[in-house]
């Protein structure tokens, strides 16, 4: 065999496994080896923890819809900590002074710094995390909190549910494709042990077991959960947990996401290399195939694309080659489409895929530039980004 040859197929295996046989397989020993959840209509007092920077345009409906959640008022606080807005998010929050302690951090630190300072300031037995761009099911909090009379789960991840998007925008349609993908990996994962990280629009941990993390970080949603894990306790995944949030219609927001949050997993490897030790993290091989492995997905593609131009002439390379060249013209022409409100099916996913894996090759750059800093930009969706008003000033108090 040629090294042609072996890199191509070492390559092709690689990327089968990651996105398709590595599911797979989390698919089989979660129905083979099933470790059942305890799950009770418990009430157990939660703090909800809600980090905001410059959200004035979200911030009232989103406390609106938090007080709302069908749980006792006297078993919930919920505390936001605003991280160093410039508009009038602190303004627009205090008429909700008496269900909601409002704490202005007058500097911008990061998500991660403020969330280790509510966290201190909370009594709940249980935290729950949320971010003020989703808003929850009314059941969500029931659900979040009933599988914790299982005493061996620490932690609870729920369901991010992506709605329609308005304009049948490429992102749109191709992310939420993506984010059902990502429910059947957890899912399958929490059935057999635990999953790897959570959704950080809606996860919990208990109180007791909450370590403070680095005030950069960008990736709490999964070095929490992963820090639990490594305690001893399960991180399961609860699908009636729900949170529900728009997709962006703009490539470049949904881009501007996507590389902050993959410049998160290359800071968490270089920050917490026990991850990668299979005597350390009792989630490894898991960690390895549904995080590590994907991070080297360009790098793949880009061996297999190398390859089977190379080896063109053979017609099963060809085939291989003609594969690339359709998905990225399929990306390209979903991308020009996507302001028309017309779709092919099936391209929307092609786009997502092209777009995560640049996103991966922007994050990486950014991660060997050093330009992983926990400061962090609200995610703006079209409506909140045309109604906010930013000033230069700080706002009244």
């Amino acid at each position: 065999m040629s090294p042609t040859v072996a890199i191509f197929w070492t390559c092709a295996a690689l990327l089968a496994y990651v996105f398709a046989g590595y599911p797979l397989l989390m698919k089989a020993l979660g129905r083979a080896f099933p470790r059942r959840i305890r799950k009770a209509p418990i009430e157990p007092s939660v703090s909800i923890l809600l980090v905001a920077r410059d959200e004035q345009a979200r911030v009232v409906a989103r406390l609106s819809n938090l007080i709302r959640l069908d749980y006792p008022s006297d078993r919930v606080e919920i505390l936001l900590g605003s991280d160093g807005s410039i508009d009038a998010t602190v303004r627009a929050s205090r008429p909700f002074e008496y269900r909601v302690q409002v704490f202005d951090f007058p500097s911008r630190r990061g998500k991660a710094a403020v969330l280790n300072d509510l966290a201190a300031r909370a009594s709940g037995d249980v935290l729950v995390f949320a971010d003020a761009r989703q808003e929850f099911d009314l059941q969500a909090l029931r659900a979040l909190v009933a599988p914790f009379s299982d005493p061996k789960v620490g932690g609870v991840g729920g369901e991010l549910l992506i709605a329609p998007p308005s304009t049948g925008s490429s992102v749109g349609g191709g992310m939420g494709a993506y984010w059902r993908y990502e429910k059947a990996i957890r899912s399958a994962e929490s059935a057999f042990h635990s999953t790897v990280g959570a959704t950080g629009a809606v996860y919990a941990i208990r109180r007791a077991l909450y370590e403070p993390i680095p005030g950069d970080t960008i990736l709490d949603d999964v070095l929490l959960p992963m820090r639990v894990v490594r305690r001893g306790y399960r991180v399961v995944f609860e699908p009636k947990a729900r949170a529900i949030d728009r997709p962006f219609e703009d490539a470049r927001d949904e881009m501007r996401r996507k590389v902050r949050t993959i410049a998160g997993n290359f800071q968490l490897f270089a920050r917490e290399p026990w991850l990668l030790l299979p005597w350390s993290n009792p989630l490894w091989f898991q960690t390895v195939s549904h995080k590590a492995l994907r991070l080297a997905g360009p790098l793949l593609l880009l061996g297999t694309l190398v390859t089977s131009a190379r080896l063109a002439a053979d017609p099963l390379y060809g085939v291989a080659l003609a594969a690339h060249l359709f998905v990225a013209t399929a990306a390209l022409i979903d991308a020009t489409l996507r302001d028309t409100g017309r779709r092919v099916p099936g391209f929307s996913a092609a786009f997502a895929f092209v777009l995560m894996q640049a996103a991966t090759v922007a994050a990486f750059v950014r991660f060997v530039r050093g330009r992983l800093g926990g400061i962090w930009e609200p995610a703006q969706s079209p409506a909140a980004s045309s109604n906010s008003t930013r000033s230069s000033e700080r706002s009244i108090r």
